[in-house]
């Protein structure tokens, strides 16, 4: 399988990665995104060595730049026909202060939410044309709503705030996707997964010290899971059968007592009338023509079934 995984230089990314890497023998194809030259080649070479899977390849891209996103589009689409899954994952996580991108968005709200939105919108025809039936992935926790009168956070922000505002944003979208496809022969399975313990990453690493040191209290405790475990719960998520991924699709799961269990959604989440406007809010945003193309393409495929 050719798998393409957001954010792949580091934490559940990099974790996700190394597992699929080494999975069956080696034959799956690894796509990392990363933002970081020098991060995404180290986490290139540091897969290909502990996994002996010389299939890993590297495309570059700063979420936090839309110019950027479109080029990584490009080039994904120049060099690969199809895709059989995507991890939508890369994002955001402690922060001092509020940032604003180059775009005039909040930097959480974009990275995490926003430039994957593009960037999955895109890759569908992509993941149409998997052998394998295409799934995406989404890295989600059951948590959050929008502002919908301050969606860029000027007004009242928050690290939390704004990282779970985006989560709730890629959960809408995953059940907008879901429901857009239907019953379509050719659609691939959408799936939200929350992982079931903290990771212990490098973003411990750029939290302020009193926070890190409860987080190292915590880890004695169990509170914690490595990169590498969390690969090893994901994995079926990109391997099963496509009829097993259909049956998740536009779900939100976890882990518990060694199995995945669903969790019930927030109505909200569920709204289509709020699941419609976020859609068209985010278009606007991205303000591209190709995304609002295949976004018009599956609205005209929902309304003619």
């Amino acid at each position: 399988m050719k798998i393409l995984i957001t954010g792949g230089s580091n934490g559940m990314g990099k974790g996700v990665a190394t597992i699929l890497a080494a999975a069956d023998n080696h034959r799956h194809e690894i796509i990392l995104l990363c933002r970081s030259k020098t991060n995404g080649e180290a986490a290139l070479h540091e897969i290909e060595g502990s996994t002996g899977n010389r299939q890993i390849s590297l495309i570059l891209c700063d979420l936090a730049k839309l110019s950027e996103v479109r080029k990584a589009i490009a080039e994904i689409r120049g060099k690969h026909a199809h895709l059989d899954a995507l991890f939508i994952n890369a994002g955001l996580g402690y922060a001092a202060r509020r940032i604003e991108t180059e775009d005039g968005m909040d930097s959480h709200f974009q990275v995490n939410y926003l430039s994957q939105f593009m960037l999955t919108l895109n890759l569908l025809p992509l993941l149409e044309k998997s052998p394998s039936g295409g799934r995406v992935v989404f890295n989600a926790t059951n948590f959050g709503g929008i502002s919908w009168d301050d969606l860029q956070m000027q007004k009242r922000w928050s690290f939390e705030q704004a990282i779970f505002q985006a989560m709730a944003a890629k959960r809408m979208f995953l059940h907008k996707l879901h429901s857009a496809y239907g019953a379509a022969v050719k659609r691939p399975a959408f799936v939200g997964y929350q992982i079931h313990k903290t990771v212990w990453s490098n973003q411990l690493n750029i939290i302020p010290k009193g926070m890190r040191f409860m987080a190292r209290i915590a880890k004695l405790f169990g509170s914690f899971i490595s990169i590498e475990e969390c690969g090893q719960e994901m994995e079926p998520l990109f391997l099963e059968a496509q009829n097993d991924s259909l049956t998740r699709s536009g779900k939100l799961f976890t882990w518990k007592k060694n199995a995945y269990r669903e969790i019930q959604e927030n109505p909200d989440i569920l709204d289509a009338g709020a699941q419609d406007k976020l859609w068209k809010l985010s278009l606007g945003l991205c303000n591209d023509v190709e995304t609002s193309r295949i976004a018009s393409e599956l609205s005209g495929r929902a309304k003619g079934r």
